[in-house]
């Protein structure tokens, strides 16, 4: 692993351990060179996705952007932070054990609807208004009341 700090190729693993989803391992380590210390993290891999983009580009899948995704939604939203991991985790493991090497983005876009819907309304209608191209107020309007008609059929059930 290259250090951060010098660049140096031949750093020392210090300590491991699982990390707090225990989907990774923690790493603590140390440059001998210019004695810098950093973490990384190291995740299983079950296979390598690409994803097919709208227009027919192809991309490597990135966990990270995926990440990404769900913290512009949540943004000042009352989400914990191990709640995101685990969703986002569920959806890298539906998506390495689906068998396929290239999943759409549309496919993609719709796991991370459905896990905002569940995590958080606003996030939803955020996600969705992007994910959706909403041009108009209507747009707003139809989610919402979609969402409301859930929440009358079932109260209790967020």
């Amino acid at each position: 692993m290259r250090c951060p700090y010098c660049g140096t190729e031949d750093t020392q693993v210090k300590d491991s351990r699982p990390a707090e989803d225990n989907t990774s391992i923690r790493r603590r380590r140390i440059c001998p060179d210019c004695g810098g210390r950093f973490t990384t993290f190291e995740r299983v891999q079950l296979r390598e996705l690409m994803v097919m983009k709208k227009h027919g580009r192809k991309v490597l899948f990135d966990r990270d952007k995926l990440v990404r995704s769900f913290e512009i939604a949540l943004r000042k939203r009352p989400v914990d932070r191990d709640r995101i991991d685990r969703a986002v985790s569920g959806i890298v493991r539906r998506l390495e054990s689906s068998g396929e090497t290239e999943i759409s983005s549309e496919q993609i876009g719709l796991q991370v609807l459905e896990a905002l819907k569940s995590l958080d309304d606003v996030a939803f209608v955020r996600y969705a208004s992007v994910y959706r191209d909403f041009s108009h107020a209507e747009d707003f309007e139809n989610v919402i009341t979609e969402i409301n008609a859930k929440i009358a059929r079932d109260p209790l059930d967020p």
